[in-house]
């Protein structure tokens, strides 16, 4: 059975302590600890030492979506500090401004695909430039964001070939056209089991569908990626 979670930032915005306590209750024992904003990076970090993650097998933080170059050497020594060695950072391609200074959070730099907002980072030609400057770095695929990219699903199929080896997370929700995170309809659904066989059944899934206002409920959609990502229902590319 495919280990899934969720980004506290989909169930809480901005209060991942609520989040993980929501988690908890569910026993959900998969998260990412969300910063997509910059000024939450900090409270963040410092909280990770005192919080009671014991109960969770898999925990990753997401970097901050946007800052300018002007504060990466602050994130990344945040990012960096002893008391996260053990978790992965999921960082988006357009906040790396300086590849080689990247380099030092070596297999736990987890770089994301992106959707079509962002210059770079959204096929595999664009990401493969990147990984080629951080060799040491690995995969988070957001299948969301190669489907907007995509509707056909043959990026999807082409990312995870190419980058399959490095792949050690996986991102799922709809992404609408205004680049939201959605819960995952069953168009949706149907066009992820396409490329579901890609995807080791080991590797964590993190829901990113946003529910925090009552869009719909964290059950539901562990049981709507499971069924998206089920490898006996699949076909493929």
């Amino acid at each position: 059975m495919r280990p899934i979670g969720f980004s506290t930032g989909a169930l809480a915005r901005g209060d991942f302590r609520r989040a993980l306590a929501v988690l908890r209750e569910h026993r959900v024992g998969i998260v990412e600890l969300s910063a997509l904003r910059l000024e939450e990076l900090e409270p963040l970090i410092s909280a990770i030492p005192l919080l009671d993650l014991a109960g969770f097998k898999f925990v990753s933080i997401h970097a901050p979506s946007r800052f300018d170059q002007q504060s990466e050497s602050r994130v990344l020594n945040l990012l960096s500090r002893r008391e996260l060695s053990a978790y992965p950072v999921v960082v988006h391609p357009d906040v790396i401004f300086t590849p080689a200074s990247w380099r030092q959070l070596g297999a736990r730099l987890l770089i994301e695909n992106m959707d079509k907002r962002k210059p770079v980072g959204r096929n595999v030609r664009e990401l493969r430039r990147l990984f080629d400057l951080l060799p040491d770095a690995r995969f988070c695929f957001d299948i969301g964001h190669a489907r907007q990219i995509d509707p056909t699903m043959i990026e999807s199929a082409l990312l995870l070939q190419s980058f399959g080896e490095r792949l050690a997370e996986v991102h799922i929700s709809e992404v609408n056209t205004a680049s939201r995170h959605d819960p995952i309809s069953r168009n949706a659904a149907s066009a992820f089991q396409s490329v579901a066989r890609y995807i080791p059944t080991e590797i964590p899934i993190i829901l990113e569908p946003l529910i925090d206002r009552g869009q719909s409920e964290l059950e539901i959609e562990i049981q709507h990626a499971r069924e998206a990502l089920s490898i006996d229902s699949c076909t493929l590319i």
